[in-house]
């Protein structure tokens, strides 16, 4: 029986098992990686190292001292958690049941794809999926945001701030009647392709325009310094399904300790329903130990 086992190993997965081991709990962290979505960096041609600020020093810390400790981690896929009297079993795809006390779950989200051509070949060498991470690295440069929801609208927004030229390809006319979306009507920096679709991304080494296909079929083809693919995030949370209360997203609701509605369940970093972003995800990782050590205390 564990005191603890921790589901995922990103940024808040990472951290919340080094505060456990820490605090000496029997801890065990379960994931397919270690690192998540920081093993992905996103390149472009006139961008060094030393100028983007990703988190990954800390993370490559936590990582590095989890390596060694065999005993703390197992490198496979959880398929489902269940509560069995006072304590919890997570259901590997290997088959091994592992009992635990408390659980927090840091399993991340993943971005729907569009699965177009030229996506899969460009992924981080000039097209990506977070313009709300890279958005400082497009000051005075054309960027290209391509989804149909508010999470497009907020991106095309960020990088309008710091960019010469935003295109938003795919919003429908009612995204565009909320504020965010007016404002993205009216700013000189924005140019809207409304109910367009991405067909293809175009490039040499890098990423160097996109070809969109409006409603009717018109075919046309943009030139840009960078494209983001700003569609819905697809939360990881199918394996505490009926076991915890998720958003309307499919996020894992938490409180301000990192809570989930079932007492001994945490949860940490993308799969909430918080920011997505590594630095928060870190905190977020550091807040879910302390509060399942406080948990278990009475239990220790």
């Amino acid at each position: 029986m564990y005191d603890l086992i921790v589901i995922g190993g990103g940024p808040a997965g990472l951290t919340a098992a080094i505060y456990a081991i820490r605090k000496r709990l029997n801890v065990l962290m379960i994931s397919r990686d270690l690192g998540g979505k920081t093993n992905y960096r996103l390149a472009l041609p006139w961008i060094e190292e030393y100028q983007v600020i990703r988190g990954l020093e800390t993370v490559a810390r936590f990582r590095n001292e989890l390596e060694y400790l065999d005993f703390a981690r197992s490198m496979e896929k959880v398929e489902h958690i269940r509560r069995e009297n006072s304590h919890f079993v997570v259901e590997t795809k290997e088959g091994e049941d592992k009992s635990t006390r408390a659980i927090i779950i840091a399993t991340g989200a993943r971005q729907a794809r569009l699965k177009v051509p030229g996506e899969e070949k460009y992924m981080m060498r000039g097209l990506c999926y977070s313009a709300i991470s890279y958005a400082p690295l497009f000051i005075d440069r054309t960027t290209t945001v391509i989804g149909n929801a508010d999470l497009a609208l907020r991106s095309a927004a960020e990088l309008a701030l710091v960019a010469r030229q935003v295109n938003l390809v795919g919003p429908p006319s009612y995204a565009l009647e909320s504020g965010l979306g007016k404002k993205l009507l009216n700013s000189e920096h924005v140019t809207i392709y409304q109910d367009y679709e991405l067909v293809q991304v175009n490039g040499g080494k890098f990423a160097e325009s996109v070809v969109i296909q409006s409603p009717n079929g018109e075919l046309k083809e943009i030139p840009s310094d960078g494209a983001f693919i700003e569609m819905r995030l697809l939360p990881n949370s199918y394996m505490v399904e009926g076991l915890v209360n998720l958003d309307a997203q499919g996020r894992i609701i938490i409180d301000c300790q990192n809570r989930t509605s079932t007492p001994g369940i945490f949860a940490a970093g993308d799969v909430t329903n918080t920011t997505e972003q590594v630095l928060v995800a870190i905190g977020e990782g550091a807040k879910a130990a302390l509060s399942a050590y406080e948990y278990l205390l009475p239990m220790l």
